[in-house]
C-alpha cells in the first residue's frame, strides 16, 4: 500500500509537543514519522499510552536539533539507534531508521537504513510498521492496515527469520493475539508453525522479559484464546511448566457476571501454582507473595477469614477461581463477606491479660485469637475473655 492512502485522526496527533517535534525534524529536512503502537491502536480505536518516532536523522542530528530548539535529550538507546527528546513534561522516543545485520535470538546488531521500506522490513508484525506523518497521512509498507481491518497478526516477511532474530516474539505474538485479533478466524498456520519450531529458542531470554511479556497478555481482556493456541504450540508449557488453561475462559466468564476488573495475577493463578513460577517470571516479591495468599485463601474456609488473613485481593481471586473451577458464580453475598473480613480487627490486646507476662502473655493472645478466628470473626471481646 503506498503513502497517503487514508489519512489519521488523533488526539495525540494534535499535540502541541508532538506537532512541535514534527516541526523541527521536517523544517531540518529530515523526515519523521510517528510510529507503531499509538498509530496501531489509534485504527483500532483503542488507547494510546506513547507516541514514538522514527526518523531518517542519525541520534546526533536529532540531538542537536533538539538542543539548539532548547529540548532536553537522554540517551536512552542510543546503542540502538534512540534518544528521548523531552518537550516540557513530555518525552518522546526518537529512533532513527534501522535494519537488523546480526543476531543471536536476543539482541540485534543494527545499521542505519536509507528508507523507511527498510526499517519496515526488520520489524516484527505488521500491524506495528505503520507510520503517520505530521498531517496525519498513513504510510503502510507491509500491509499492516488491511491485516488490523481484518484483526489478523501476521509476521513482516518469513516468520522463521522474524523469530531467530529475536525469540521474545514468540510471547509477542501470543500477547497481541490476545489483544488484537479475533479468534474465530484463527491464527496465521505459518506464524504458528515457525513458532513451533523455534520453541527452543525460548530458553535464552531472561526470565524479566518472558515475565512482562506474559504480564501484559494475561492482563488482556480475554487471553483465553492465546492462551489456548499457547498450550497447543508448546510455548506455554516451556514458560510455565505444569501450567493449565482449562479454568481461564470460565474465569473471565465469572469476572464479567461479577463486574470485577481482571487481574493478571488472577488469571495467572488460575493457571497453577508452579513451584518455580516466581523465578521464571522474576515476579516482584509482592506477585510471588499474592500468588502464595491466593492458594492459602483459597484453602480458606470462610471468605471473611481469608479476607482478614491473605488480604481482599487474594480472597476475591481465590473466590473467583474456585467458582470457574465449578462452572458456577460466587453465592450471593461474597463482597460483604470479603469487606467483612477485610475490615475486622482482633479487639485483644496485651493490656487485656494484666496477669501474664513474656511467652504466656503471647500463648494467651494467639489463643484468644484462634478462637475468635475459628467463630468466623464473630466472637466479641467478653466472649474471648470469659472463654
Amino acid at each position: 500500500m503506498g503513502a497517503g492512502v487514508m489519512k489519521v485522526q488523533a488526539d495525540w496527533l494534535n499535540n502541541p509537543s508532538v506537532q512541535a517535534l514534527f516541526a523541527l525534524l521536517g523544517d531540518a529536512g529530515q523526515q519523521l514519522h510517528a510510529v507503531g503502537g499509538c498509530v496501531r491502536n489509534t485504527l483500532l480505536g483503542q488507547p494510546v499510552a506513547d507516541v514514538d518516532f522514527a526518523c531518517s536523522a542519525r541520534p546526533e542530528v536529532v540531538s542537536a536539533l533538539a538542543k539548539a530548539a532548547g529540548y532536553r535529550v537522554l540517551p536512552t538507546g542510543i546503542e540502538h539507534g534512540t534518544v528521548t527528546v523531552l518537550i516540557g513534561d513530555e518525552g518522546f522516543e526518537v529512533t532513527t531508521w534501522r535494519k537488523d545485520v546480526d543476531t543471536d535470538g536476543r539482541r540485534a546488531t543494527v545499521a542505519y537504513a536509507e528508507t523507511l521500506r527498510e526499517d519496515a522490513l526488520r520489524r516484527d508484525f505488521t500491524i506495528n510498521a505503520l507510520y503517520v506523518s505530521a498531517d496525519g497521512s498513513l504510510t503502510d509498507p507491509v500491509g499492516g492496515q488491511h491485516d488490523i481491518a481484518a484483526k489478523r497478526l501476521r509476521f513482516i516477511g518469513n516468520p522463521d527469520d522474524r523469530i531467530a532474530e529475536d525469540y521474545l516474539r514468540i510471547l509477542r505474538f501470543f500477547r497481541f493475539y490476545a489483544w488484537y485479533c479475533d479468534p474465530s478466524d484463527g491464527p496465521d498456520p505459518d506464524a504458528l508453525a515457525a513458532i513451533a519450531a523455534g520453541l527452543d529458542g525460548l530458553a535464552s531470554l531472561s526470565a524479566e522479559r518472558v515475565g512482562a511479556e506474559m504480564a501484559r497478555l494475561l492482563a488482556a481482556p480475554n487471553p483465553a484464546p492465546a492462551l489456548g493456541l499457547m498450550a497447543q504450540s508448546g510455548a506455554l508449557g516451556r514458560v510455565l511448566p505444569g501450567a493449565d488453561v482449562i479454568f481461564v475462559a470460565p474465569l473471565v466468564h465469572v469476572e464479567g457476571e461479577t463486574k470485577t476488573p481482571p487481574r493478571w495475577q488472577r488469571r495467572l493463578a488460575a493457571l497453577g501454582q508452579g513451584e518455580d513460577w516466581a523465578a521464571r517470571l522474576r515476579l516482584s516479591r509482592a506477585d510471588a507473595k499474592a500468588l502464595v495468599n491466593t492458594a492459602l485463601a483459597a484453602g480458606t474456609d470462610s471468605l471473611a477469614v481469608a479476607a482478614y488473613l491473605y488480604g481482599e485481593d487474594a480472597a476475591v481471586d481465590a473466590t473467583l477461581i474456585t467458582a470457574a473451577s465449578t462452572n458456577s458464580l460466587p453465592k450471593a453475598g461474597w463482597r460483604d463477606e470479603v469487606l467483612r473480613g477485610v475490615k475486622a480487627e482482633f479487639s485483644l490486646r496485651a493490656a487485656d491479660f494484666p496477669q501474664l507476662t513474656g511467652p504466656a502473655l503471647g500463648m494467651a493472645l494467639k489463643a484468644a485469637q484462634a478462637r475468635w478466628l475459628a467463630s468466623d470473626l464473630r466472637a466479641d471481646r467478653a466472649t474471648l475473655l470469659g472463654d
